[in-house]
């Protein structure tokens, strides 16, 4: 009896000995990679799957590591993604990170006003296309052209955001992410006017306005003068319609006010044929509504702040001009 009762405790001893000895190897961190791993598991995927995955990609050092840690907790559940492996980490950790979806994203900054080109530079900088290949799915005005049949592209439609993009996401993707945005904001309105003008008038409003408080003070400029058929002369279309001939040379030129192109308002009345960049809300929102104002020009201040002087008389706008000038001559 003695014997067995012996025999009993050894066996508890031992067992405690192993599982002790368990969670210690399946807590221990392990590299058997050089550069970082990007490991894709598919819905359904089996844990000895995952297993074997994460043992040939040199993610953990044998699978029944990854297998023990499983069992320590068997009732979580792994999520399906593509994950990024580029530190040691334990069997446990690994699991954890499944368990919580730990996906691998990165974020897409598109600040208010960018247009398609800088919207394409910064989709470039991600690493995971081309710019021009992002630059000819916003060309293609055909998802949003439901919404505005006189879309010449998305420009103006692909709403400023933060956006989550994986390694693996398409060019035509992102431009669905950002026009359902569009989308939900623009319905968030409910604005009975037309979203092609709007919307136009809009970033021609973001791309002048540096400071939010004068954008409706913009748009009443540019609204008095479409009112009475007044030329927008407006700096930013000038600058669009250098971009879209692959010439602008980083400032305004005599020959890119005298270009003939429809978009600039130097050379044509009215609104250009369609948006020149992707407005925020607040621009959306002074093109419904300008300010109530007599105001036809307006001039940037010498001081920095981004703030204009407004004027309704081209006498007053010359000589806030000439202060303008003079105070940057000094």
């Amino acid at each position: 009896m003695r014997f067995l009762l012996r025999l009993a405790a050894l066996v508890v001893v031992v067992a405690a000995a192993t599982g002790a000895w368990i969670v210690y190897r399946v807590s221990q961190p392990y590299k058997g990679f050089t550069d970082p791993v990007f490991v894709e598991f598919e819905r359904g995927t089996s844990s000895r799957t995952i297993a074997t995955i994460l043992k040939d990609k040199g993610v953990i050092e044998d699978r029944w590591l990854f297998l023990a840690a499983r069992g320590l907790r068997r009732n979580v559940n792994l999520q399906a993604g593509e994950y990024k492996f580029d530190k040691p980490e334990s069997p446990l950790d690994i699991l954890s990170r499944l368990a919580r979806g730990d996906i691998y994203y990165m974020e897409l900054l598109v600040p208010e006003g960018f247009n398609i080109y800088e919207i394409a530079d910064a989709v470039g900088k991600l690493g995971t296309m081309r710019p021009e290949t992002f630059l000819a799915a916003a060309k293609d005005p055909a998802m949003i052209r439901d919404l505005d049949p006189e879309a010449p592209t998305l420009e103006g439609y692909l709403f400023p955001n933060k956006y989550r993009v994986y390694r693996h996401t398409t060019a035509q993707q992102i431009c669905r992410m950002m026009t359902g945005e569009f989308r939900e904001r623009w319905k968030g309105l409910n604005a009975r006017a037309k979203v092609h003008n709007v919307v136009t008038l809009a970033s021609m409003v973001e791309r002048e306005a540096k400071r939010p408080e004068e954008r409706p003070m913009v748009a009443s400029v540019f609204q008095n003068r479409l009112r009475i058929g007044m030329k927008l002369d407006c700096d930013p279309t000038t600058v669009y319609a250098a971009l879209l001939e692959n010439r602008y040379r980083g400032t305004i030129y005599k020959s890119d006010l005298a270009n003939p192109s429809p978009w600039n308002t130097y050379q044509h009345q009215g609104l250009p044929p369609g948006p020149i960049a992707n407005p925020g809300m607040s621009s959306i929102e002074a093109a419904l509504a300008p300010a109530a104002t007599p105001y036809l020009y307006f001039v940037a201040k010498a001081d920095g702040s981004g703030g204009h002087n407004f004027s309704g008389s081209l006498g007053e706008h010359n000589a806030n001009v000439a202060l303008y000038q003079r105070a940057k001559s000094h």
